[in-house]
């Protein structure tokens, strides 16, 4: 039976991130991926964008480890090449019923750390985005979009540099607890039983299977998990923006919003639907509901000019009607089993913070081994 300092299991952008982290501070880390490559899932469906920290609840995880997840984001891309846009986002207040939600936004991003916002008045807005229908908005000048591929490669070169291997076509079958560490039995072509003394569960969506395979851990500890679905269209002409823009929050999501890729293309999305399985399908017929949505804040948007782009789907750990989950990252102390970390609910913003989810989870590690 192998014997193996470290397993992640997934490879998207956040377990690639934790392998980096572990593999950099000299853990020996074996990456263990079911699919045929890195980042297929959550990590390749999402808007790409770099998230300053404006909207999550005062104190939680999502809220401080996007705002460090940004930074130090931010400086990966400059130091590693990765191609990214500090672009900037404006949150918009269509008519005067919504200013007070303006007011109140601004507040609470400043209470997560989030101090850059700049509150714009209606010509202001104009000057900046002149097809723009708005009163009053929020620059976010730290808001921007990354290629989030070419950041998960910098990341698996930066593991690989420190010794850190990837298996791919590798899927975790089964854990169980054992005295001598965790046992993990791995099926694929080449089926394999390690035996590791760390285990990091990174695997998005599969994360709470996973850790419901794991003997020994109290079932108790393991989250239901849920899908929401979010289809996302592309316009078909050139865009006439430059920032994003966003609408002020709604119950159950952030509403329709234009972003940009690296290519300058506009893309709007998503909206929320709960599915029950991992469908990407794609139903263009949900473009009608999203007209409206966009002609609030872009009233020229063309009749007939957007096209299906992609469909996204969130691991989602609170389900329909109930308030957003916090990140889990559950470790020793939430469930007695040495070793074993798992995360949990990593969606939106997941892929800005990952660096600083890595850091957490490497940190927690460490005060473990040092049994405080």
């Amino acid at each position: 039976m192998e014997q193996v300092d470290c397993v992640v299991i997934g490879a998207g952008v956040v377990g690639l991130a934790v392998a980096r982290a572990l593999a950099q501070a000299g853990r020996e880390v074996l990456i263990l991926e079911a699919e045929a490559a890195i980042g297929t899932g959550t990590s390749s469906r999402n808007s790409e964008v770099i998230h300053a920290g404006i909207y999550y609840p005062q104190g939680s995880l999502k809220a401080r480890l996007c705002v460090a997840g940004r930074d130090a984001l931010y400086a990966l891309c400059e130091s590693h090449g990765v191609p990214y846009q500090r672009c900037g986002k404006l949150i918009v207040a269509t008519d005067d019923s919504q200013l007070a939600g303006l007011d109140a936004l601004q507040a609470h991003a400043l209470a997560n750390g989030v101090d850059d916002l700049l509150r714009l008045g209606g010509n202001e807005l104009s000057l900046l985005e002149p097809q723009l229908n708005a009163v009053a908005g929020l620059l976010s000048p730290s808001t921007g979009i990354v290629d989030s591929h070419a950041l998960m490669l910098a990341l698996q070169g930066d593991a690989e540099a420190s010794g850190a291997l990837l298996a791919l076509q590798a899927p975790v079958e089964a854990i169980e607890v054992m005295d001598e560490g965790l046992r993990v039995a791995v099926g694929g072509a080449e089926p394999m039983t390690l035996i590791t003394a760390t285990l990091i569960n990174c695997a998005g969506h599969a994360a709470p299977t996973i850790a419901s395979r794991t003997k020994g851990l109290p079932a108790d500890k393991v989250p239901p998990r849920y899908f929401a679905k979010g289809s996302y269209f592309s316009l078909a002409a050139a865009t006439p923006f430059r920032h994003l823009v966003y609408p002020l929050p709604e119950p159950g999501g952030l509403g329709v919003h234009l972003t940009l890729d690296l290519g300058g293309q506009a893309r709007f999305g998503p909206d929320v639907e709960w599915v029950d399985s991992l469908d990407y399908g794609m139903d263009a017929s949900r473009a009608d509901g999203f007209y409206a949505a966009i002609r609030r804040y872009w009233p020229g948007l063309p009749d007939g000019a957007l096209q299906p782009a992609y469909t996204g789907i969130r691991p989602k750990i609170s389900g329909p009607g109930e308030p957003a989950a916090d990140f889990r990252i559950d470790g020793p102390a939430e469930h007695g089993v040495a070793g074993l970390v798992n995360l949990f609910g990593i969606e939106s913003p997941g892929l800005t913070a990952a660096l600083a989810i890595a850091d957490e989870v490497r940190q927690r590690l460490t005060q473990e081994a040092r049994g405080s």
